[in-house]
């Protein structure tokens, strides 16, 4: 007979016990304080919204990279959501319990945005390419339809990589309830499960080599085309607006998997448990709160349609 218990509620351990500190973090997620503290979770769906909002109502702004730029912070958007408001819950009423049913559909959700991310970047990339290596062509090739189909391929890739290794997870038993984290994440659920979890383990590293792998090799082809592109054009003014027109993109590329290979890539050992969650909180927060900057504050164009969407703002709320 087995002993294992059927539990239907789980306890997030969070970040700290140290009530003080969870303060700080609160305050660091949601408020602004008059120290000028930054509330990243606010400023990230403020931001976030405002270039979904820009690409959908400025005729500048119709293009296949303000598409998928759109496509880009609806899924930061989501990503974030989809555990900060938990996490802050849990900080505001000290209540860090979750139902089996919110802790698995936390667990997919938290997944399906976040890798969905990782192709719509290698998207994102191609279309930089085209843009740069083949300009005469560019309308022609990221033309409306070829757009939705590549943002329904980065769905449909994601759920065919996603769901099988989370309907091992369905039918997993638990020994502990208790979570070592601020949301239901992979590596934590599995160490608190009482069924041999290597072969899910080792689906799980399949599938984020392959993510890792597929997405990485189109953004370095990609940008391999386009340096040595950019290196045959004439003019320095020609090679600096060039290298202009994707430098946000490798910035953001460059922190998206910077955080996921400090975070999955290091062993998940107790020791280093409390570094991966801190960056988990980095990684869920603050990299969704700058990615709009850094889109913005780089391009004129974008600066350009917020400045006139605030003067239409003011016009029409003027009696």
């Amino acid at each position: 007979m087995s002993n294992h218990t059927a539990f239907t509620t789980f306890i997030l351990l969070g970040l700290t016990e140290d009530p003080q500190l969870q303060i700080e973090i609160f305050i660091f997620l949601l408020i602004r304080t008059e120290h000028g503290n930054t509330a990243c979770y606010t400023l990230s769906v403020i931001g976030n919204l405002t270039i979904i909002l820009l690409t959908l109502v400025d005729s500048h702004l119709k293009t296949a990279m303000y598409f998928l730029l759109q496509n880009f912070s609806f899924l930061e958007l989501s990503f974030t959501s989809s555990c900060i408001p938990r996490f802050l819950y849990s900080i505001l009423t000290n209540d860090r319990t979750i139902n089996y049913n919110a802790c698995i559909s936390q667990l997919f959700f938290v997944y399906l945005f976040g890798i969905t991310e990782f192709f719509l970047l290698a998207t994102m990339s191609y279309d930089r390419y085209v843009a740069i290596c083949k300009p005469l062509h560019y309308m022609t090739i990221m033309n409306p339809r070829t757009c939705k189909m590549f943002i329904l391929g980065c769905w449909m890739t994601t759920l065919l990589i996603l769901l099988p290794p989370l309907g091992l997870v369905l039918e997993l038993e638990f020994c502990d309830f208790v979570v070592d984290h601020f949301y239901c994440d992979a590596n934590p659920l599995l160490q608190i499960s009482c069924t041999d979890t290597w072969f899910i383990k080792q689906m799980v590293i399949g599938c984020s080599v392959v993510i890792f792998i597929m997405t990485l090799v189109c953004v370095v082809l990609s940008y391999i085309y386009i340096i040595t592109t950019i290196l045959k054009l004439p003019s320095a003014q020609q090679k600096k607006k060039a290298f202009s027109t994707c430098s946000s993109h490798i910035i953001v590329v460059s922190i998206a998997y910077g955080s996921c290979i400090f975070v999955y890539i290091k062993p998940s050992a107790k020791d280093v448990m409390a570094i991966n969650k801190g960056v988990t909180i980095l990684n869920t927060s603050v990299s969704p709160m700058l990615n709009p900057f850094i889109y913005t504050l780089r391009n004129k164009i974008v600066k350009q349609a917020f400045s006139d969407f605030i003067k239409r703002t003011v016009l029409f709320s003027k009696p």
